[in-house]
């Protein structure tokens, strides 16, 4: 008996941080999609309606009208899943470090290290490392990162010999990938390196070190007064 209570409970909890996650992206969207409401309402309305319709035509209204109930929540969610997303990506877009978020959430198979390079203009280069080998992710501009680019993947090419290394700029030019198809692009991105080869992958460049651990950072507290260094050059 207690443990099935503990179960209930923690199903409700489970539940209830879910309704409560689920209100607050409404919120943010909201912010951004004032249309979001009226759409997601629309879209229930309509699929049902049409289910209703066609029961009624066939002479089952019930069956097709409890079908279209269902069919009508998960197109509203479907639809809301995806103005969410867009709205949140317009809320990054131009932000600094938008880019490291997005590779923070691109799935499993893949580990991201952000800022392996950066120079005093805050441009900088992101590291994604998976299936399709490493991926080097730039956001800022265009004509600076990609010296930035070219002396990563130097640097890398006595590391990962064996590792097939691409490159992407975030941005809304030629030749470059809007931060909210920077996902689907690695995604889509051949699947070369066996799980060991991943591995092996990461732990060398591990051993290379990445920008923040690299950066002469005093141990213990700072004391007061004192300021960050500032170093040359930045890789």
């Amino acid at each position: 008996m207690a443990r099935k209570a503990t179960a209930e409970s923690a199903a409700n909890d489970a539940n209830a941080g879910r309704l409560k996650q689920i209100a607050l992206t409404y919120k943010m969207t909201r912010k951004a999609d004032s249309k979001i409401g009226l759409v997601i309402t629309g879209v229930g309305i309509v699929v049902l309606g049409v289910f209703l319709a066609i029961g009624f035509l066939l002479g089952h209204p019930v069956y097709l009208g409890i079908l279209g109930l269902l069919v009508a929540v998960l197109a509203m969610a479907i639809v809301f899943g995806r103005r969410a997303e867009r709205a949140a990506f317009g809320q990054m877009e131009g932000q600094p470090g938008a880019a490291a978020a997005v590779l923070q959430n691109i799935g499993r198979g893949w580990t991201t290290t952000p800022a392996v390079a950066m120079n005093r203009s805050q441009d900088v280069v992101h590291r994604a490392v998976g299936r399709a080998g490493v991926v080097l992710v730039a956001e800022g501009n265009p004509n600076r990162v990609k010296s930035l680019l070219a002396a990563e993947k130097k640097k890398m090419a006595r590391i990962v010999v064996d590792v097939p290394v691409h490159d992407v700029i975030v941005g809304d030019g030629e030749g470059q990938v809007p931060l909210k198809k920077v996902r689907t692009t690695l995604l889509k991105l051949p699947r070369v390196l066996s799980g060991p080869q991943v591995t092996a992958a990461n732990d060398r460049l591990r051993a290379m070190g990445d920008l923040m651990s690299n950066m002469p950072l005093p141990k213990g507290p700072m004391p007061k007064g004192s300021r960050m260094p500032r170093g040359g050059k930045m890789r």
